[in-house]
């Protein structure tokens, strides 16, 4: 069967999400459409593909036990100089993403593994592009707002032509049943 590149993330919604991508695109990021607009809970992680029975039916548990809460996004940061990374900052909800994410890398379910750097809930908006890019993805950035009320999560794979397509959104609080499928195929983004 192989393997496959997975993703977990809590999407930024519409207008926001779109609106993101957009500017991502505009500082010059060629990956802005292959990645929809999010917060990571799980970085991508390569996994065995007949592992994936096992990870939906852990998430959906992840969600089951979740609730609702406010997101929000003010102003940007960076990882600069250690990563080359501009992100909109999670003022709002940082603590569940961080409960959330522990969850999902359960040392007891399919998905354990260690992260590169501490977790910092951000959402990107440039990524390993120019420094004159990145500056601009800064300050252009700096007074954007958003918020919402975070319901769920999704579980993302990454295809061969580096676009993240949605494969199970998970609801919170729900009967450990994923709300909807996607479709290996169709991608959730513009390509």
């Amino acid at each position: 069967m192989g393997t496959v590149t997975l993703g977990v993330s809590i999407a930024v919604p519409e207008p926001y999400g779109s609106l993101l991508q957009e500017r991502r695109a505009g500082f010059g990021d060629p990956a802005a459409y292959g990645i929809p607009t999010h917060v990571t809970l799980l970085p991508p992680t390569e996994v065995d593909a007949a592992c994936l029975p096992a990870i939906r039916a852990h998430l959906a548990e992840v969600a089951a036990a979740g609730r609702a809460f406010p997101m929000r996004l003010s102003g940007t940061g960076t990882f600069r100089p250690l990563s080359p990374v501009v992100f909109v900052q999670v003022v709002e909800g940082g603590a569940d993403c961080a409960w959330l994410q522990q969850r999902v890398r359960d040392s007891a379910g399919p998905l354990v593994r260690d992260l590169q750097f501490p977790y910092h809930p951000h959402v990107t908006v440039a990524h390993g592009i120019s420094e004159e890019g990145m500056d601009r993805a800064f300050a252009e950035l700096g007074g954007f707002e958003a918020e919402w009320t975070c319901g769920g999560f999704a579980l993302y794979e990454q295809g061969g032509d580096g676009v993240w397509r949605k494969l199970y959104e998970y609801g919170f609080g729900l009967s450990g049943v994923p709300v909807q499928g996607g479709s290996r195929d169709e991608p959730s983004v513009r390509a």
